[in-house]
């Protein structure tokens, strides 16, 4: 069986991954916050553990791998658009929700196991604040119930901050009826406007970071294998997550991953600066999904990921390229594929941390070899399929694409093929390969593939051909 190895940002080291049942291998990623359309950034989450899911899926089997992934349903930022637009916060939930699956799907994620709303968790989430008001680890005041930061003694082991030092952060949220700067909200009243339950405390609704942990635990247990969500998650929300649900005796997560945050053109993407995008934004524009996604992978999981139009230039390249070399032998290719026989040099990259970037060189790899080969070709399909690629699309007909739109109008490649025929020829004669080999490599290096054999010359284009650089041999 494949080896696993996570980084477990709790452990602040690159493990081994042993799952604590490998007959229900379990992941909790905290989803998105339904009230407007998901941004960029938004994406990187679901792509990076999509990833891992359908590793877990492929080492364990997909019968063992049990994907939850929350909406939050009930939120400030709700009732406010649903305020500002005059709609029903259920209509506005119901809408939002959909087009997150609708754009998340269009970058090749796979739906999780369990999608659950955090609406329909009210009443596990009552029952666990019970219990830590029980134990001492929360208390109500004024219509609110609080968690005591200070009775959970690891609290901040997972951000590596301790106590007293984040009271200074600017995202603790000070009131008078906390006895703690660093206390946080479990319930919170409602007034007559504002979504609200009954509850021992009065008429209200939760806080935001309970509703994971009562999810998590009446979804996956009370452990589970693998916590994941973007590293701006990780305080307060994760440490959160961690102490309540401790607290509550509840071994909860083993291993805590978490993903670096996107900029754009190097910068941080905001309203203000004038990049900020949605996911729709580039679907609409014409970007395919796969693009995208390929953008997102291209850079490994623990590190910024910078979207940049030379990348997504670069991915459309990329792609276009692979499946143009599957088109050569299509119909033996979809004869032969089977969607579960991903290259075994590409599984251990993802294995490995999930080194997306270098699975891509992995397929880069193969693409070459591919070329000449029909058994890799379906390799190359497989190895796409695997990392969330379709491999099956007509990207000319779905999109508009083709290879001249991306790498310019078609250039006569004969003559450079007679020109290194020749050179050849007389380098036989000669025993003297100098001009043969220059002329060889000024093609390489404006981006064309060189195929030589006994009886021919071919050059093709690739990806990255520069035709202006042919300029050296005229």
């Amino acid at each position: 069986m494949t080896t696993l190895k996570l980084y477990n940002t709790k452990t602040r080291r690159k493990d081994d991954f042993v799952p604590i049942d490998p007959q229900n291998v379990r992941m909790y990623v905290c989803g998105p916050t339904v009230y407007d359309r998901a941004h960029l950034g938004n994406a990187r989450p679901v792509i990076v553990f999509d990833v891992l899911y359908r590793l877990l899926r492929h080492v364990y089997g997909p019968e063992h791998v049990t994907y939850v992934r929350n909406f939050t349903d009930v939120d400030d930022k709700i009732n406010a658009r649903a305020a500002d637009s005059g709609r029903s916060i259920g209509e506005i939930t119901a809408e939002t929700t959909q087009w997150f699956l609708d754009d998340m799907g269009a970058v090749g994620a796979l739906e999780p196991n369990a999608m659950p709303r955090a609406t329909q968790y009210i009443a596990q989430m009552i029952a666990m604040i019970e219990d830590l008001i029980a134990k001492e680890h929360a208390y109500v005041k004024e219509g609110h119930v609080l968690f005591r930061v200070r009775s959970y003694k690891d609290y901040g082991t997972l951000s590596g901050r301790s106590v007293d030092d984040m009271i200074a952060g600017a995202r603790v949220e000070v009131a008078p009826f906390k006895e703690d700067p660093m206390d946080f909200v479990l319930w919170k009243p409602s007034d007559d406007a504002t979504p609200g339950w009954e509850s021992p405390w009065g008429r209200g609704r939760p806080g935001w970071h309970i509703e994971c942990s009562a999810m998590a635990q009446d979804l996956l247990g009370e452990s589970f294998d693998i916590h994941g969500g973007g590293n701006d998650l990780m305080f307060p929300h994760h440490e959160n997550e961690i102490a309540q649900s401790k607290c509550a005796g509840h071994d909860f997560a083993n291993v805590w991953m978490h993903n670096e945050m996107l900029q754009v053109e190097g910068k941080k993407m905001s309203k203000s600066l004038g990049n900020f995008f949605t996911v729709r934004d580039l679907l609409d524009q014409g970007v395919p999904g796969e693009v995208i996604r390929f953008v997102m992978l291209s850079t490994h999981y623990r590190k910024p990921m910078d979207w940049t139009e030379k990348k997504r230039e670069e991915a459309e390249k990329t792609l276009l390229s692979w499946v143009r070399v599957i088109d050569e032998d299509r119909d033996e290719v979809a004869h032969r594929f089977t969607g579960a026989k991903p290259p075994n040099s590409l599984v251990e990259a993802i294995a490995d941390d999930l080194n997306t970037s270098l699975a891509i060189t992995r397929l880069h790899e193969l693409a070459k070899s591919a070329k000449h080969s029909v058994e890799d070709r379906v390799h190359l399909a497989e190895g796409m399929s695997f990392l969330g690629f379709d491999y099956t699309k007509d990207w000319e007909a779905d999109f508009g694409y083709s290879l001249e739109k991306i790498l310019g109008e078609p250039v006569d490649l004969a003559p450079y093929e007679v020109m290194l025929a020749n050179a050849r020829a007389k380098a036989i004669q000669t025993k003297d390969f100098t001009e043969a080999d220059r002329i060889k490599g000024a093609l390489l290096s404006a981006g064309l593939e060189v195929r030589i054999s006994k009886t021919e010359v071919v050059v093709d284009r690739t990806e990255n051909f520069d035709p202006s650089k042919l300029e050296a041999l005229k």
